[in-house]
């Protein structure tokens, strides 16, 4: 075959860049393993909500946590109807933070420390600028965050949590709380159903999951959005189906009554939630399903 000199230059320029090209061992690259966003903030009138990832875990089977009171064939109808593998229930741990302009306030710690601290580092603040730290109830994984070994996390920070919950775990024999609340006693405020954080932040009374367990409506500009803590612990086997017991539940007949009431009037009212436990970033809808309830993960909604 002949090569006028013009074609001849032309493919020896390109040998270089064909010699340069990877092959398909070079260009292999590691695994990574899976990823998940941090944090996730959006508008709510003049605040903030940001929702942090302070921790994720795998737990072994989820029938042993959700719907105990119901069949094994009726937990796997539900599960393999909502493509739920029925060995293995993935949990999230989703502290929030809101920022009204003038003050930034914490909802719930986390497991330990160093896992919040990130969290809140990761999102763009640091601990030291948190003005309040407020407890929806004192189970380990909503209080672990608040003392370490250095002392308090959060040092320029008053705390807050509900009156009736403070209470009970006072005269509870409970390391927990021992560790991490009491020293921090004389420097938290109590409330009541319908006390107020800050303006436009206002507790609501869910009691079940623990005796004195809290939501928080936050309200501005005409937005409103429900902090629901631990009410419904899974978008299905808690959620959808309100009347499962959960283990984690103290009173469970109580919790499911809770779990009624307040679902029913976010789906009534279509105010948008963040769940603690949802998958992350956490925030969602709750519309009424035949005799309970369908979780509708938030898109772009809430971007608006």
């Amino acid at each position: 075959m002949n090569l006028s000199r013009r074609a001849a230059l032309a493919l020896g320029a390109a040998a270089p860049v064909a010699a340069a090209l990877p092959t398909a061992a070079s260009a292999a690259a590691e695994m990574k393993g899976m990823s998940i966003a941090k944090s996730r903030r959006v508008p709510l009138g003049g605040f903030e909500v940001t929702t942090l990832l302070a921790g994720t875990a795998a737990r072994e089977e989820p029938q042993t946590i959700f719907g105990m009171n119901v069949s094994e064939e009726e937990f796997n109808e539900v599960s393999e109807e909502n493509f739920l593998p029925t060995d293995k229930v993935q949990f999230f741990f989703t502290p929030t933070l809101v920022n009204t302009g003038s003050e930034l306030i914490l909802f719930d710690t986390g497991l330990n420390p160093g896992g919040i601290t990130q969290a809140i580092e990761d999102a763009g603040y640091t601990a030291d600028q948190v003005d309040k730290v407020v407890i929806t109830h004192m189970h380990g994984d909503h209080i672990g965050g608040l003392m370490g070994e250095g002392g308090e996390t959060f040092a320029n920070a008053a705390y807050m949590t509900g009156a009736v919950e403070h209470n009970h775990w006072s005269g509870a024999d409970n390391d927990n709380f021992k560790a991490k609340v009491a020293p921090l006693n004389e420097k938290f405020t109590m409330l009541e159903g319908g006390g107020s954080v800050a303006s436009g932040i206002t507790a609501v009374e869910a009691f079940g999951h623990t005796p004195g367990h809290m939501n928080y409506m936050i309200e501005s500009d005409g937005k409103q959005l429900m902090l629901i803590a631990d009410l419904a612990n899974h978008p299905v086997w808690s959620l959808a189906r309100p009347d499962w017991e959960v283990r984690f539940d103290m009173d469970k007949a109580g919790a499911a009554a809770s779990r009624r009431k307040v679902l029913g009037m976010l789906a009534a009212d279509r105010v948008p939630m963040v769940g603690y436990h949802m998958p992350f970033p956490a925030m969602g809808f709750v519309a009424e399903r035949g005799e309970g309830f369908e979780y509708i993960p938030a898109g772009y909604q809430l971007m608006l």
